[in-house]
């Protein structure tokens, strides 16, 4: 369960690292955010802007389980 979840994780983190101008991904809040740090000498704001919806986009279209903790 636990390497499900930390899989999970870094699946987001890679996700998102894949696309140009993106430094460093950090999953936080048990992978219910993804923060994306940008260049902002390569990428513009409205760049960003695409970037974060076309990341969401793909998270979204992911099959991700959902772990439970009891």
């Amino acid at each position: 369960v636990v390497e499900s979840y930390i899989k999970r994780l870094k699946d987001m983190e890679d996700l998102a690292l894949s696309y140009n101008g993106v430094v460093k991904t950090y999953a936080i809040q048990a992978g219910r955010e993804l923060r994306v740090v940008v260049g902002s000498e390569k990428i513009s704001d409205a760049e960003a802007e695409k970037i974060s919806f076309d990341i969401a986009k793909r998270i979204q279209g992911l099959r991700v389980p959902i772990m439970r903790i009891r």
